[in-house]
């Protein structure tokens, strides 16, 4: 029997490549977009809970332990607990399911587990966060989901989550980067003009985002308009 060789057409193998690099440049970014915002949310949910909320008190106290090792990038202690007084993200998540911090851990167990480069995992644990009325967190959330999708090669996924979180955001602090975000993975598929679409939404609705104002979206722009 002849040996299978690589069917692969050019332009199937020029998508992979560049839905690889969409995944490479943005590795980090699943952790580094949502960090900031998710400590400084936890540290108001502890705070909120413990004055107006004692019986969540331990519920709060638990996170914080679980947040500290997640900060040192000590991931699978985070996720698992250290034996030491961390009981970890996914028990907090259990045991307190009915609380706010309860239902943080969740999005801290995605992204421990979006670290760990287990992205089954971590989309299960972000697709279980209950999302809330905000500009922030919600949106944060949504765009790491869309990132894990993209690492799992679920493109049509990942655009659909990251067009929502732009939408949740509504801001030119997070919605510029998600559908930059989009747009990249809509080239990986062979899309510019979906791409296009996109850059010029930035371009013209976020008209103070960082991307815009270093000029940055005109790179997108004529990358897909050639």
């Amino acid at each position: 029997m002849a040996n299978k060789q690589n069917t692969k057409a050019p332009e199937n193998i020029e998508a992979v490549s560049k839905t690889e690099a969409f995944i490479e440049k943005y590795k980090k970014h699943i952790l580094y977009c949502v960090c900031a915002i998710v400590v400084i949310a936890a540290a108001a949910i502890a705070y909120v809970q413990f004055v107006r909320n004692p019986r969540n008190q331990k519920a709060s106290e638990a996170l914080a332990q679980c947040e500290a090792l997640f900060l040192k990038d000590a991931y699978d202690k985070a996720l698992e607990g250290d034996g030491q007084g961390c009981i970890g993200f996914l028990k907090v998540a259990d045991e307190f399911s009915s609380t706010k911090a309860g239902n943080l851990a969740k999005l801290y167990a995605g992204l421990c587990y979006a670290q760990l480069e287990k992205y089954e995992d971590a989309a299960k644990m972000l697709e279980s966060f209950k999302l809330k009325d905000d500009a922030m967190i919600s949106p944060a959330a949504l765009g790491a989901l869309g990132n894990v999708y993209a690492n799992l090669g679920q493109n049509d996924k990942a655009i659909k989550t990251l067009l929502k979180a732009a939408k949740t955001a509504d801001n030119g602090s997070l919605s510029p980067t998600y559908l930059i975000q989009a747009g990249e993975l809509y080239e990986a598929e062979g899309k510019p003009e979906e791409a296009l679409k996109l850059y010029n939404e930035v371009k013209t609705k976020y008209v103070n985002s960082m991307a815009v104002q270093q000029q940055e979206i005109e790179r997108y722009i004529e990358r897909v308009s050639k």
